[in-house]
Order: structure tokens, then C-alpha cells, then sequence
């Protein structure tokens, strides 16, 4: 069995797979930081999960790992040099934490989780899957900001992240996949990417997983200057705060549920849903011209997949590209990082 590691800014998920791909149970912890919720099959319950290693080692301690062959784990940034999965080495996890500083948020605690599996149990071989891989075949183009060499050469310029969501997509449609594919994940975190001939071209995301779409808590794009008005107002760490934590569908119609914000009858709840869907099909424009023209769409994510409205909104203000294929395909980033895992093990 391979155990897959999934560690977000304050969640950690799991999942069990067989060498088939199948996967045998899952579990999560959320709130981590106080009092979370543990969900474990069908089983939920309340714990202390202070720090994601507690939180894991909740998990753990709830599944029958005897069997376990492996453990992979989920990393946000790979940098612009770890562009395929690995081998969870001392060499590649100094690469790993070298790359923390491009994705604070989320990097030391995936580090934690592979820190967590390292005691419990011991010598078990661990693999990573990086989020920002697949967005590694877009061009310079795509990726270089207009900065002085000096700021270019500190690793500052386009990454792209939902990278493993994007390569499970492609994988599903097998030899079926369209030429030039525009695939949005939609989420609280949400970005799109123009996937071509099954390589990316282009993402909305950025430097950082802030930039592109509007998201549950995420301003998406905004100009610089306005971020530098929000450090000079507010300071830099709560400048950051404001921009990833308290905007959004949030800040626009007062949650990030897109649900709640589709079954509330008020003009902030109506203007937030317009502006999530205006922002994406205007994006999406972008992606098109970055693949030169467009064979299907398809749609990820929880919102993704659950909110047909949200779908048939930004559908309809791309329907003057005619009548084009549109596809719901449920995101798996854990078997895409299984996968992963079975592939490299196959090798060593």
C-alpha cells in the first residue's frame, strides 16, 4: 500500500492506495492550529492538532498501515529546478526547504509531513509530487516577469501551481485528451491552464498561488502598486493576510462558500458569484490565445465539479467561440501523487 501525504496551509488529508490505484480509505484534519476535526472513513471526531505532525500522527494512529510499501507526499513549489517527482533524498529535501521561502505557506508543512513519516514508521521510502511540475514546459514567454535581470535571477517569475490536479486531468481523458484543452480548477484556491497537445502552456497562477482567478480568500490578480498601498498601510506580514486570508469571495459577498454564496438572495452575494465568473472567462481569453485556439473545456474542483450554475455562467460569456465540448472531471490529486510513487518505485 502507498500512503499519500497531503499537506495544506492549515489541513493535512490522506489517502491509502493499493498497487491498482484503488483507493482503500482516506481521512483529513482540518483547523489544525486549535481544535480540529478528524475525519477518518465515515468516523469524525474532535482533537487537539496544535501542529500538522500531530495532526498526522492523529491520522496514522487510526490507520492500518502494516502493509505500507510507501509514502508520498503532496509539495506546493518545486522551484524551477525539482520538475519531476523524486525520491524524498537529503539532497532533495534541502532543495525542498530551499524553495520555502517561494511558498511559505505551504512548503514547511509538507516538509512536516515527510519529517512525521520519517519516525513512524522508520526507513519506509517516501516519494514527492510537486505542484508546480507540471507548468514547467511553459516557455519563457509564459514565465518571465518584465523585472531587471538582478530580480529575475532571485527565482521571481511565473510558476503555476494545481500542477498534480491539472496532470490527473489530462491522465483521465487518456487518448480521448483534446489538442488545445482549457481546464479550469475551481476551488477555494482557483486558477485555469491552457493545456496543449497534454503539456501546459500557460497559467493564471503566478509567482505565487495569489495570482489569477478570483478565489474563496484570494484576491486574485491586482496590481502591484495596490499591494504596495496595502503593505504601507498595514505592514507587510498583515498586508499578506489581507491578500490571502480576507479577500475574495470573501471579502466580495461576506463568505467563501460559493454554495452558501449561490443560495443567498442579496446584491453582495450576486455580485461576488458575477465577479468570480466575469474574472474567469476574461482569463480564460488569455489561456485561448496561449494555445491558439480552443477544442474543449473542462472543469475540476469542488466548485469545479458541484456547481453546475457556476459552469453554465462562465460558459455563457465564452459562447461566442461557438459550440465547444464541455467536460466534469473529479479531481484526484492523491492518485496522481500514488502514481507518481508507483512509477519511481518501479525504478529503484
Amino acid at each position: 500500500m502507498i500512503l499519500v501525504v497531503n499537506a495544506g496551509s492549515s489541513s493535512v488529508k490522506v489517502a491509502l492506495y493499493d498497487a491498482g490505484l484503488t483507493r482503500l480509505v482516506s481521512g483529513a484534519v482540518t483547523e489544525i492550529g486549535g481544535t480540529g476535526q478528524l475525519t477518518l472513513g465515515d468516523d469524525i471526531s474532535q482533537i487537539s492538532a496544535q501542529t500538522h505532525t500531530a495532526a498526522l500522527n492523529a491520522l496514522l494512529a487510526g490507520l492500518d498501515t502494516g502493509d505500507l510499501t510507501a509514502a508520498a507526499h503532496r509539495i506546493v513549489h518545486g522551484g524551477a529546478d525539482l520538475t519531476a517527482p523524486a525520491r524524498a533524498t537529503p539532497d532533495i529535501i534541502a532543495q525542498i526547504t530551499a524553495c520555502n521561502r517561494l511558498a511559505p505557506l505551504h512548503n514547511p508543512h509538507n516538509l512536516a509531513g515527510i519529517a512525521a513519516i520519517a519516525t513512524a514508521p522508520p526507513d519506509l521510502p517516501q516519494y514527492v509530487s510537486f505542484d508546480t511540475a507540471f507548468h514547467a514546459t511553459n516557455s519563457a514567454l509564459a514565465t518571465t516577469y518584465a523585472l531587471p535581470e538582478a530580480e529575475r535571477a532571485k527565482g521571481i517569475r511565473r510558476y503555476g501551481f494545481h500542477g498534480l490536479s491539472y496532470q490527473s486531468l489530462v491522465q483521465s481523458f487518456g487518448k480521448a485528451l483534446p489538442d488545445r484543452l482549457l481546464a479550469l480548477h475551481l476551488g477555494n484556491g482557483a486558477s485555469l491552464c491552457a493545456i496543449k497537445g497534454g503539456k501546459s502552456v500557460a497559467s493564471s497562477m503566478g509567482y505565487s498561488p495569489l495570482d489569477g482567478l478570483v478565489m474563496g480568500t484570494r484576491t486574485g490578480a491586482i496590481d502591484g502598486m495596490a499591494v504596495l498601498r496595502l503593505a504601507e498601510d498595514h505592514g507587510i506580514a498583515q498586508a499578506g493576510k489581507i491578500l490571502n486570508s480576507h479577500s475574495g469571495l470573501l471579502a466580495l459577498g461576506g463568505t467563501s462558500n460559493m454554495a452558501a454564496l449561490l443560495a443567498t438572495d442579496s446584491d453582495e452575494a450576486r455580485f461576488a458569484v458575477d465577479h468570480f465568473c466575469y474574472w474567469a472567462a476574461r482569463q480564460a481569453g488569455s489561456a485561448i490565445v496561449a494555445m491558439g485556439g480552443l477544442d474543449a473545456v473542462a472543469f475540476t474542483g469542488g466548485i469545479g465539479e458541484n456547481a453546475g450554475e457556476i459552469r453554465a455562467r462562465i460558459m455563457d460569456h465564452l459562447a461566442f467561440l461557438g459550440n465547444v465540448p464541455v467536460h466534469v472531471i473529479a479531481a484526484d490529486e492523491e492518485q496522481q501523487i500514488a502514481r507518481d510513487a508507483l512509477s519511481l518505485m518501479a525504478q529503484d
